[in-house]
């Protein structure tokens, strides 16, 4: 250990300023390379974290599916099949596979953007908004005035 502290006394030739200043600059240089070391890790770590939260959505919707839509058809298979609820369950089912499969024959293939309204102003009906808009009349350009002197 002495040795090494006497090859600093002589490259430093004493000078208890110029070793600050040494350990300093390696501080400064360790400090600079752990912030970015630093930013690196927190966006991985960020992404993994919107990953496994993302999956933990996904499945939890998933689950909740599966377990309403098989006990639903569970249950119904349980039912007599002249039963009122089984029949209610079955019109139910057919009649919502109609209203989806009639939403997406009806949807535009992109839906239109939020039109943003003024305090106040009244909000156009269905068939406002898909009559097409009146043309707007021509303006003819405006005869160039005589100086006066």
């Amino acid at each position: 250990m002495s040795s090494k502290v006497e090859e600093l006394d002589e490259s430093f030739g004493n000078n208890p300023l110029s070793i600050l200043g040494e350990a300093l600059e390696s501080a400064a240089e360790s400090f600079g390379a752990a912030s970015v070391n630093a930013r690196a890790s927190a966006k991985g770590a960020a992404k993994k974290v919107k990953n496994g939260f993302g999956a933990g959505v996904y499945h939890a919707a998933y689950g909740i599916s599966y377990g309403l839509v098989y006990g639903a058809v569970f249950v119904t298979e349980l039912l007599p099949e002249d039963n009122v609820v089984r029949r209610g369950f079955e019109e139910g089912a057919e009649a919502a596979r109609d209203a989806v499969a009639s939403r997406k024959a009806a949807a535009p293939s992109k839906p239109a953007p939020a039109k943003k309204t003024t305090r106040g102003a009244r909000k156009k009906s269905v068939a406002e908004e898909a009559a097409p808009a009146p043309a707007k009349p021509k303006r003819t350009p405006a005869k160039p005035r005589k100086a006066s002197a």
